[in-house]
């Protein structure tokens, strides 16, 4: 059980039949009244996220959710499949459960796999991949306007924005959070 009262980011617990995890708490004493807990929490499943308020004293049970380390092995009709690296056993989820981020990942990357009670609810790829530039337009000598960018195609079909030094061939450092280019590998 965890109370109100000890709630810090990242705390996952059950309330109300569902797996909600805390983004934000704020411990509020106010001058008069009673004190309480002001929170922005995020349910686990959904992705929803709504602000709520707490009595310190509540006390809610905590939710465990399993964080795996799985390889990405390929996809075949809307299933994606990942391998354990610890038992080699397959296991497919369906491309609704994998998140927008997910379009940076090639075949043959580590990623996170989580699940509560043995139910898939999410894929967390690793925070910073490397991807080859497949298609783009070459750069305009002479144009050195700062922060000017340009489209262009990765290697694993994820369309993003990138300085106009970039080239077709070079390969990139990409943040997967914000999928922003941050640096040439």
């Amino acid at each position: 059980m965890v109370s109100a009262g000890d709630f810090r980011n990242g705390v996952t617990f059950e309330m109300d039949g569902n797996v909600v995890q805390i983004i934000e708490f704020q411990h509020v004493k106010p001058g008069k009244g009673a004190a309480f807990v002001r929170t922005k929490i995020r349910n686990v499943i959904t992705g929803a996220v709504t602000e709520r308020t707490f009595n310190p004293t509540d006390k809610f049970p905590t939710a465990f959710v399993e964080r795996k380390e799985m390889q990405y092995l390929y996809n075949d009709s809307g299933l994606y499949y990942f391998m354990d690296n610890e038992t080699y056993e397959n296991i497919p989820i369906n491309e609704s459960v994998l998140g927008d981020n997910f379009k940076f990942v090639k075949e043959n990357t580590d990623v996170k796999i989580l699940s509560y009670k043995g139910n898939v609810f999410g894929v967390e790829p690793p925070f910073f991949v490397e991807l080859e530039v497949t298609e783009t337009e070459p750069g305009v000598r002479g144009d050195t306007a700062t922060n000017v960018t340009k489209p262009a195609t990765l290697e694993t079909g994820a369309e993003i924005r990138v300085p106009i030094f970039i080239n077709e061939g070079d390969v990139i450092r990409i943040d997967t959070r914000t999928g922003e280019y941050m640096e040439r590998a």
